[in-house]
């Protein structure tokens, strides 16, 4: 497949590392959860499972709600599900915004186990099922790519492959560099011989992205500082972009700390992504 990341992560897919960065779980609400009831959540929503290898797919919640609506593409943080997000799909469904909702391996429904390599290639697996599924299906709005946390790696990755196919990128409590994360995590990154270079290099993947971009960042995240938000920023080189600050927010109280700001800058990036079309 075209595109497939060339960055050789194999340093990253070692057993002491990855004890540290994924924090797997399954959904506990069963298979295509059938005891889920859409109308309580205020939205309407379609489980799905993208197939990413002969045996092994990924789970993905798709909370639609317009047809001409923007298609929010997320991935969300480390240590969550999909159906973590049903309220917030909820929220975008009220807003007109179309929420699809994508795990990783070993999360939700999803088959397999989690490695850097696998999630670096199966984003793009992903992001070409998103494509085909929305034009299949009639959803015309333009394509947004959101990365929340760990998510981030997967978002820059697809936007620095697909800038032509992608209307506007959201990074929110994103990382710049991948050392100091590795190292606040718990990961002897010397020992384990590992380089900037070799890393995730979400600053770089950044640094072509030219279409609307909104950066969201904690004021106070202790575990990717705002200046990395910062760094996000600064290397984009967009004529449209902005850097929303949530005051007194910490890296897992962001949403709720800014929401009435968060909500609106989202649906800021959405209509400008509209117009464009």
């Amino acid at each position: 497949m075209k595109n497939i990341s060339t960055i050789d992560y194999s340093v990253l897919d070692r057993p002491e590392v990855l004890m540290f960065l994924f924090h797997p779980r399954p959904d506990s609400t069963g298979p295509f959860s059938k005891t889920a009831d859409p109308e309580k959540r205020g939205s309407r929503h379609k489980d799905i499972l993208i197939p990413v290898q002969d045996d092994i797919a990924i789970g993905a919640r798709f909370h639609m709600a317009q047809k001409s609506g923007g298609n929010l593409l997320f991935f969300h943080g480390n240590g969550e599900i999909v159906a973590d997000y049903d309220e917030l799909g909820g929220v975008y469904h009220q807003s007109g915004i179309n929420f699809l909702a994508v795990d990783y391996r070993g999360y939700g429904r999803s088959g397999g186990k989690p490695t850097v390599t696998a999630m670096m290639q199966d984003c793009h697996i992903i992001f070409q099922f998103v494509r085909k599924w929305l034009q299949l299906n009639n959803f015309y709005g333009p394509l947004i790519l959101m990365g929340r946390s760990l998510g981030s790696a997967s978002v820059l990755e697809l936007a620095a492959a697909y800038k032509d196919l992608i209307d506007g990128l959201i990074v929110e409590s994103g990382f710049a560099y991948a050392a100091p994360l590795l190292s606040l995590l718990g990961i002897d990154i010397a020992a384990l011989g590992f380089k900037e270079e070799e890393g995730f290099r979400n600053v770089d993947k950044i640094r072509n992205f030219d279409k609307p971009t909104l950066i969201i960042h904690a004021e106070f995240d202790h575990i990717i500082p705002y200046s990395d938000g910062h760094a996000l920023y600064e290397a984009c080189p967009s004529g449209n972009k902005k850097l929303l600050k949530i005051p007194g927010a910490n890296h897992n109280d962001i949403f709720m700390r800014g929401f009435q700001e968060y909500l609106a800058a989202v649906k800021n990036i959405v209509e400008t992504a509209k117009k464009k079309l």
